[in-house]
């Protein structure tokens, strides 16, 4: 059916002027819907995760934490000085200002000391109950999601066709990231190197990572599969991997909404709302799609 309103389409634009791109039916609903699904998952979780990294705000290495330790990676905090509370954050013992964003933030007058600000977390307020509560909620439908899609694409050929990188995607790869250093974005119906890697390592490498590690700080999982933390190196390990993988996706998330921008917006949020795509002229239908 998607072919058929495809070929439509193309037959009705043959009349546009020369030089002008095919509409192409790009995104089909069940990807747009799922892209949208993770989108608004991804937000609640992230700002519930900051909610609940504020109760104790730093990671550490290893299956045990506390003073008998020193295996901290991350700590945010806050303390006192002759001008009032300092917010700072120690990086692998390496220890940075960090005032107004991070351990203290607000107004000078009425400052807050917390890991995270409050614009950052959901709540607003430091609540670790009704945080904990959202991010299980939205945690559970990201995850399921997650399972229906990799299903779906793998009965309708969508991972195999348009995501798997063939042999002549991996050659193509430097030049793709030639013309996105210089911004040059050449736009088909088909996914460029970049993009099937990028989108690759978000679906089958960060989700399910966040998921596992997820998994392995939940008490009730360790009681059932006891050794899937030890696995990870221990909760603590699966903590700050689970930080981590969160902080990647934020990049992502960033360059992703900046190549959006770069490539054409107008014709990105076409097709992630609408599934059509205007393509590049037929001159430069050989190339790959745009970011």
């Amino acid at each position: 059916m998607e072919n058929k309103a495809r070929l439509v389409q193309q037959a009705d634009d043959s009349s546009a002027p020369t030089g002008e791109g095919t509409l192409v039916y790009r995104q089909s609903g069940w990807t747009r819907l799922t892209h949208w699904i993770w989108a608004f998952s991804l937000f609640f979780l992230l700002l519930s995760g900051l909610q609940i990294f504020n109760a104790h705000p730093a990671l550490y290495i290893g299956k045990q934490s506390g003073f008998a330790f020193s295996n901290d990676v991350l700590v945010i905090g806050a303390e006192n000085s002759s001008t009032g509370p300092v917010g700072y954050t120690t990086i692998l013992g390496n220890r940075i200002n960090t005032t107004g964003v991070l351990g203290v933030s607000g107004s000078t007058a009425n400052p807050s000391v917390r890991a995270f600000p409050a614009w950052a977390t959901i709540p607003s307020g430091q609540d670790l109950a009704t945080g904990r509560v959202v991010h299980f909620f939205f945690a559970w439908i990201l995850s399921a999601t997650l399972l229906v899609w990799l299903g779906a694409s793998l009965l309708n050929g969508h991972l195999r066709r348009d995501l798997a990188p063939g042999v002549e995607d991996l050659r193509r790869l430097p030049r793709d990231i030639a013309d996105h250093a210089r911004l040059r974005f050449h736009h088909s119906r088909d996914y460029n190197t970049l993009q099937k890697l990028a989108y690759g390592g978000v679906l089958f490498v960060l989700l399910p990572l966040m998921i596992i590690t997820g998994l392995a700080m939940s008490p009730s999982m360790n009681a059932a599969v006891p050794f899937l933390a030890d696995l990870l190196g221990g909760r603590q390990t699966a903590r700050t991997i689970h930080f981590v993988a969160m902080a990647l996706l934020v990049g992502f998330f960033i360059i992703h909404i900046l190549m959006i921008l770069a490539a054409g917006p107008i014709n990105e949020l076409r097709s992630i709302f609408t599934g059509w795509y205007r393509t590049d002229p037929p001159a430069d239908e050989n190339h790959e799609g745009s970011a």
